[in-house]
């Protein structure tokens, strides 16, 4: 535990310009970070006497080590700043709102030649336009539903698109008119989009225009005695107002806005916010956090502010957002929301009339969420602690294991083996500082072995860290105060921002050793656990902070393992237990009796949890390198031939089969393919090894696919 006093910067040194200031701990990861309008007046309250302040506030400021700020010009940088950089260095003292779900949302995929209406979740990407969030996916398919019969818009995946191309039939919903069918030329592609843009603009709450203009219709065929496509339109009409039933009028004067409330405790706070297009609610989200900094309802809707439009732009940010308490400078944070808007945002608190009632029932979401919240044991932070105690009581350790690490390994038969290490932090998974890892020192199945290695490399890597930063040094404590970084506006693209970030759970890379899938990013994905370590930013490291407990998912041979590679790298100050699947015994390293911890225990309630995600994020490494395997093709030997003109290869000829009977010339015939290409193609393919043929293990016939190799 630091002393403030250690690192307290001179007041001469602090300036009273608005800023951003981070507090590091001593492996120098940013913990906190915070605003200022004046820099010295508020980092001077985090320095007084330590009894003065807040416990949370008590707590974060003797942990730090050191303190440092970058200058700006006006409150809406700052504001801005502070949300890059709570983004970017995650720190465990700020609040940080997490989903209670992954709320489905309706998109269009304009970014694609036929754009497709489908439910999608997580990430937003570029060229899609979303609507929602929803509470349910069956809402929006319930919707989707109703509103093909006026906008057939196409809702098939890319393969069965492809599918109906090639053999010139439309899918079912084509036939049955809620298709336009584009797959079969029925519409050409711009009246395909224009049909997706009007179904944007139904969405969007432009209403009354798609209903009186198909009551108009409707009308005049019947005038005509075209009275079948009188029913018809009469019919559209009533699939759109049904649609429109599904969400309400609230506000009767067609507002955009979201409404957002706050429920909380002393520990906990809940967040609710509905979103209202056009007078109607169009979605509903959530969310909680453990209440780790002293904030109060304003700091509390700011947070939930940066963090609901911190990404977003244009028409995702409404022209009104109505809030229980204004954030503490309310015109920096209007102009901030009006610069991702791009025009006027208004942001106030509803006193009266449909906007105060409709708050009302905001706010009474969000309590029953808050309790529901508390309701949920893995998220209790009374039952998190009493868990954490109970494992420190059963293995005989000093202090709680606030940071766990839990190992597996995962193979296929002694192929593809892989392992994985999650991290859970105060009981809760930490996915940012999850690895994973190959095995590099030998092939086949050996489990023990596998530990060894796996274990070794990742405290090697510790050590590694603490030498290049010089953490093996015996050095007196700092008693002069810690040198402030670069200020002023330069700062903001200076070395404060540096290169060095460990993903979050949506975005992180993929090892180098070995690639995925090419599929969205998965938010279990995780660098390279060998990779060179590169210059000290302050971001969060990829194995600088050592566990107070490891725990391996197996008995006695894999804990002795563990701890043999513990020993061998001089490492005594971390305990290391298994965790078998039979009986659910808690092994420890020399004792030939096992710990048995109560079936109701919290502490191996705890344990079996952390087990269990590090099984999960290993089996699904393990069958994405498998999936990889199966599908790679003897195209894949062909030296400088990308994935498009492997594609093209594939489109002209039909299959792998047909064109490994091709000439070269007939190669060369490609768009794309020269003849020393063609050249190479045919060689891979000649001395490509047959694949072997699959076995129908019911009649014993040989099953054969187009492309020569057997389907499985």
């Amino acid at each position: 535990m630091a002393d403030p006093s250690s690192y307290r910067p001179k007041p001469g040194q602090i300036p009273d310009s608005p800023g951003v200031y981070k507090f590091r701990d001593e492996h120098r990861r940013v913990i906190y970070v915070g605003k200022a309008k004046n820099l010295r007046q508020r980092l001077a309250n985090y320095f007084q006497d330590l009894a003065a302040l807040h416990p949370r506030t008590r707590t974060m400021v003797t942990t730090a080590a050191s303190v440092e700020w970058t200058v700006v010009s006006t409150e809406v940088e700052a504001l801005q700043l502070e949300y890059s950089w709570i983004k970017e260095f995650d720190p465990r003292f700020n609040v940080k709102y997490r989903d209670d779900k992954s709320y489905p949302y309706l998109a269009v995929t304009l970014n694609e030649e036929f754009p497709r209406v489908q439910v999608m979740r997580g990430a937003k990407k570029k060229g899609v336009r979303y609507f929602g969030p929803y509470g349910h996916a069956w809402a929006i398919r319930e919707t989707v539903d109703l509103m093909l019969r006026v906008f057939p818009v196409r809702t098939c995946s890319a393969g069965v698109f492809r599918n109906a191309a090639r053999t010139g039939r439309p899918c079912l919903l084509g036939y049955i008119g809620k298709c336009s069918a584009p797959c079969v030329g029925r519409v050409t592609p711009e009246e395909h989009r224009e049909l997706a843009g009007d179904f944007c603009d139904f969405m969007a709450g432009r209403t009354g225009t798609y209903i009186r203009r198909l009551e108009k219709d409707m009308m005049a065929a019947a005038e005509e005695m075209e009275y079948e496509r009188a029913a018809r339109l009469r019919d559209d009409v009533e699939a759109l107002k049904r649609a429109m039933e599904k969400s309400a009028v609230v506000l009767a004067d067609a507002t955009d806005a979201d409404l957002i409330a706050v429920a909380e405790d002393e520990l906990e706070a809940a967040v609710q916010i509905f979103h209202v297009r056009g007078g109607r609610v169009r979605g509903q989200r959530g969310w909680v956090t453990d209440k780790v900094e002293n904030v109060d309802t304003s700091g509390l809707v700011e947070h939930a502010l940066q963090q609901l439009y911190g990404e977003e732009a244009g028409d995702s940010v409404p022209k009104e957002v109505l809030v229980p308490a204004l954030p503490e400078d309310p015109d920096a944070v209007a102009q901030w929301l009006a610069d991702r808007r791009g025009s006027h945002v208004s942001l106030r608190i509803p006193q009266r009339g449909d906007k105060k009632d409709l708050m009302a029932t905001v706010q009474r979401n969000a309590q029953q969420a808050l309790g529901l919240h508390k309701t949920k044991r893995a998220s209790d932070l009374t039952t998190r602690s009493r868990a954490l105690e109970e494992i420190a009581g059963a293995l005989g350790l000093d202090t709680a294991p606030l940071r766990i690490e839990c190992f597996d390994i995962s193979h296929l038969q002694g192929d593809d083996v892989v392992a994985s290490m999650v991290v859970f932090e105060d009981g809760l998974a930490r996915k940012s500082e999850y690895r994973r890892f190959q095995i590099k020192g030998f092939e086949g199945q050996d489990d023990v072995r596998s530990m060894h290695e796996v274990i070794g490399r990742r405290f090697k890597r510790y050590l590694q860290e603490k030498e290049r930063t010089g953490e093996w040094e015996e050095t007196p404590a700092p008693t002069g105060p810690v040198p402030a970084p670069q200020t002023g506006p330069a700062a903001l693209t200076g070395p404060a921002v540096g290169v060095d970030t460990v993903p979050d759970a949506g975005t992180t890379p993929v090892p180098d050793t070995t690639p995925v899938p090419d599929t969205a990013p998965d938010p279990d994905t995780a660098p390279d656990p060998d990779a060179e370590p590169r210059e000290d930013d302050g971001r969060p490291k990829r194995f600088a902070y050592p566990p107070q407990l490891v725990v391996v998912d197996g008995g006695q041979p894999q804990v002795a393992a563990a701890k043999r590679a513990l020993d061998e790298l001089g490492i005594d100050d971390i305990a290391v237990c298994g965790l078998a699947k039979r009986l659910e015994e808690v092994w420890l390293p020399e004792d030939d009796d096992p710990v048995v911890l109560p079936r109701s225990s919290e502490g191996l309630y705890l344990l079996q949890r952390v087990r269990d995600e590090a099984h999960r994020f290993a089996i699904t490494y393990q069958r994405a390198k498998r999936a990889k395997r199966i599908r790679s093709s003897p195209l894949d030997a062909v030296a400088g031939l990308g994935e498009t003109r492997k594609q093209a290869l594939i489109k002209h000829f039909g299959s792998v089969k047909k064109l490994k009977q091709a000439t070269i010339d007939e190669i060369c015939e490609v768009p794309g393919i020269g003849r020393r290409t063609a050249e190479s193609v045919a060689v891979a393919l000649a001395s490509a090894a047959p694949a072997t043929p699959a076995v129908n293990t019911a009649t014993g016939e040989i099953i054969e696919d187009d492309d020569g190799g057997s389907t499985t």
